[in-house]
């Protein structure tokens, strides 16, 4: 089934929690919802996105944002967004508890990224919570243990001080000196191991840095657009207010999953990339990287 944003983007309708208790409402409608207040707030303020203050100027979220209260992602989704495994994901999103023999407490993990309830199988990641699934795969891939960057992540909440601070124009601006600063305060092993994210000049290494910069930012300081990681140019990007936040092409605006079912129809990859106005090299990159045994 399909559903039509006020802005005329073709939706795949699935049910997710509804308005009120007992009213289940599809994720197309939550999404127009969203869409309408959103046209209103630029209406009046003339931004993207409202900015929000309290008193001293600190930004507070906007309830009614879809980047923050509309469950676009399924756990298998996002994994694919992040290229990492849907077991990573999951821990990452519901943390966990693990028990070990020979020790009576269980050792419990909170997540680390933003996830709403939802039933199995169902859109449970808002856009703010994939952005901050991001910023941890880039900690990850850096090579630091889970363990140390949930100890950095931890520190960046508390220091940065505002919510979803993973997903803030405040991390890629603050968070390398933060950490460093941190660190050079404490006479601490495993602080000490927080420096392999940041290098001696304050600011966050190359790895980390090259998923930073795949983040646009709005005017009230947390994420609006991320180009994913799932290749090495900046081929595909999501954005919570198109395509209801599935991955399209950067060139030609082409669902990512429109483009590989007719690949995977057995449909040559030149005509699928002519009939969608995309890069042919973009598709190619894509198909390698989505699905390496059919290139």
């Amino acid at each position: 089934m399909t559903r039509h944003t006020a802005e005329g983007v073709c939706l795949r309708s699935r049910s997710v929690t509804g308005w009120s208790r007992g009213k289940p409402a599809t994720r197309g409608q939550l999404l127009e919802r969203a869409v309408s207040l959103r046209q209103l707030r630029v209406t009046v303020t003339g931004s993207r996105y409202a900015r929000n203050t309290v008193t001293g100027g600190s930004a507070v979220i906007d309830r009614s944002d879809l980047r923050f209260r509309v469950p676009l992602y399924t756990i298998a989704e996002a994994a694919r967004d992040l290229h990492v495994p849907p077991t990573t994901i999951t821990t990452w999103a519901r943390g966990y508890v693990r028990r070990f023999p020979g020790r009576e407490r269980p050792v419990k993990q909170p997540p680390v990224i933003t996830a709403l309830k939802a039933a199995p199988r169902e859109p449970t990641i808002p856009f703010v919570g994939l952005a901050e699934g991001m910023v941890i795969a880039a900690f990850r891939r850096s090579g630091v243990s889970m363990q140390h960057i949930r100890k950095a992540v931890t520190i960046l909440k508390r220091e940065i001080g505002i919510e979803h601070a993973l997903a803030s124009r405040k991390l890629y601006t603050d968070g390398a000196r933060i950490l460093y600063d941190y660190a050079g305060r404490r006479n601490d092993d495993e602080i000490r191991q927080l420096i392999e994210i940041v290098s001696g000049q304050g600011v966050f290494s190359k790895i980390i840095a090259d998923y930073l910069v795949r983040i646009t930012y709005a005017i009230d300081g947390w994420a609006e657009r991320l180009t994913l990681p799932i290749t090495t140019r900046p081929i595909v990007e999501v954005d919570p207010t198109r395509a209801f936040g599935q991955p399209i092409f950067l060139n030609g605006a082409a669902r990512v999953e429109d483009v590989l079912g007719r690949f995977k129809a057995g449909e040559p990859l030149t005509h699928v990339a002519d009939d969608f106005g995309v890069p042919y090299q973009d598709v190619e990159d894509v198909v390698r990287a989505v699905l390496p045994a059919a290139a």
